[in-house]
């Protein structure tokens, strides 16, 4: 019996969770990192076949790019290398190379984030070893802490390293040097963390496994689901978002518990790791390291998901924020902080697009994302225009602000999954595009009613009485 694709990546993650046990506790930091190679390899080549000359050739190219072009500009020529590598990869199938699978997409995917990522690394280690900001003490625990300068075959072991290969999280280099030559790898905590997280497992798999059983994709691409009422159509989108995310949910918790397995991610507590960034407190990081007493970690660096905020948190902000969360970091990081001043204004639209790009070149990626920042605008808005009065009005205002947010996610979530164009439009017109109408809806109310609004008119007025006083 063939094995579906969601088998195969469920037994890779499961499987990558132990073994990630085994890992850690190899003492030789260099027959770590050939192990961890060795593994991703073997994993990726069962998996794709053929198609691991993807991943390969990206790796081996851009190492290449980075040695010819330097650290002043690699950055650059992986940013735009990589992404166009990976539209020729989704559509190599056109040019008599076999069709890549699902499987491959995931691999690919990752490794595109981890080189592109490699290449900003290595740039800002260039630049930060050539300034003079901050004393020398800070420039050396920079040095010391942040900035990396990995050989080629660093760069190799980074890039097909097993660990989130297929599912994330994303991390930088020097989280992956930290982990390969922790200090005091015996006192990183493993199965303290790893055990809370793995309880959230049954409950989610038994969500999707009910929703699943009633409710599938394909259904909505039928002539019977549109004969259904209205009702049955606005509804049927909310099941689709619940599969779509408990799914994932399942991916990311697994993914995490590798990274746990084998101390990937794991910081002191004190040096105040944040998620994809690693230690913000470089002089407590210092100080943990160098102590004799015991020191408390946490793995906030390889942190993917928070489902209470997904679930509960009330702004659509928020709700991106706590979901995928090393890849919203990358994000950030490589493309909306890097977007030139003179495309301020535009930043929000240009991640959304990288995003989706990476996402995939299907036109369902690019209708919902694109919705994503009127989505933000409308919201704030809303926020400013009636978020003030009496604290139960607030509470209330939250969680009407909550509902809205999981029906656009609804609505967003369905271009994800039918990805065509037709399919998309089709579903969406058939329920009125109400995810746009509502939005813009409020987009235009929040304009209207924020001008007018008692907190917006008095701080025009505390403004204007400041001007006059001085």
């Amino acid at each position: 019996m063939e094995l579906t694709d969601d088998v195969v990546y469920s037994l890779i993650l499961l499987l990558s969770v132990p073994v990630g046990s085994a890992v850690k506790l190899i003492p030789s930091p260099e027959l770590k990192k050939a192990v961890c190679t060795i593994i991703g390899i073997v994993a990726a080549f069962l998996t794709i076949g053929g198609h691991i000359l993807h991943p390969l050739f990206t790796s081996v190219a851009s190492i290449l790019a980075i040695k010819i072009v330097g650290p002043r500009k690699c950055h650059i020529f992986l940013f735009f290398g990589c992404f166009g590598y990976l539209a020729f990869f989704r559509t190599c199938h056109y040019f008599g190379i076999p069709k890549v699978s699902p499987i491959s997409n995931a691999v690919q995917l990752f490794i595109t984030l981890r080189l592109i990522g490699l290449g900003f690394e290595i740039h800002d280690s260039y630049r930060e070893l050539s300034s003079q900001e901050g004393s020398s003490e800070e420039r050396h625990l920079r040095k010391q802490y942040v900035c990396i300068d990995p050989s080629s075959v660093d760069m190799f072991q980074y890039a097909f390293c097993f660990i989130g290969q297929f599912a994330g999280p994303y991390y930088k280099y020097r989280t992956y040097q930290d982990m390969i030559y922790s200090p005091r790898t015996s006192e990183i905590p493993s199965m303290g963390p790893l055990i809370p997280r793995l309880k959230q497992l049954p409950l989610i798999g038994v969500t999707y496994l009910f929703f699943s059983y009633f409710f599938n994709i394909q259904y909505t691409q039928t002539e019977e689901f549109y004969e259904h009422p209205f009702w049955f159509r606005l509804f049927y989108m909310v099941p689709m978002f619940t599969i779509f995310r408990t799914r994932l949910y399942m991916a990311w918790i697994l993914s995490e518990s590798m990274c746990m397995t084998s101390g990937l991610g794991a910081y002191p507590e004190a040096s105040q790791p944040k998620c994809g960034q690693g230690p913000t407190d470089l002089k407590k990081l210092h100080e943990s390291y160098e102590s004799k007493d015991s020191v408390d970690y946490n793995y906030e660096t390889i942190h993917s998901l928070s489902i209470y905020g997904c679930e509960l948190g009330r702004t659509t902000k928020e709700g991106l924020r706590s979901w995928n969360m090393t890849v919203q970091y990358w994000l950030a990081t490589y493309c909306h902080r890097r977007v030139p001043n003179s495309l301020k204004a535009y930043r929000v639209a240009i991640t959304m697009t990288v995003s989706a790009f990476w996402h995939g070149i299907y036109p369902g990626y690019y209708l919902s994302f694109l919705l994503v920042p009127v989505v933000l605008m409308a919201e704030d808005n809303m926020r400013a225009a009636f978020r003030h009065g009496s604290q139960r009005w607030i509470e209330s205002f939250d969680w009407a602000c909550w509902f809205f947010k999981m029906r656009a996610f609804d609505y967003m979530c369905m271009g994800f999954l039918l990805l065509r164009l037709d399919y998309t439009l089709r579903y969406w017109k058939s329920i009125y595009f109400l995810g746009h109408v509502v939005t813009v809806l409020f987009l235009l109310i929040g304009m209207l009613f924020k001008k007018k609004s008692p907190t917006n008119v008095d701080t025009s007025s505390k403004m204007k009485e400041k001007v006059k006083s001085n």
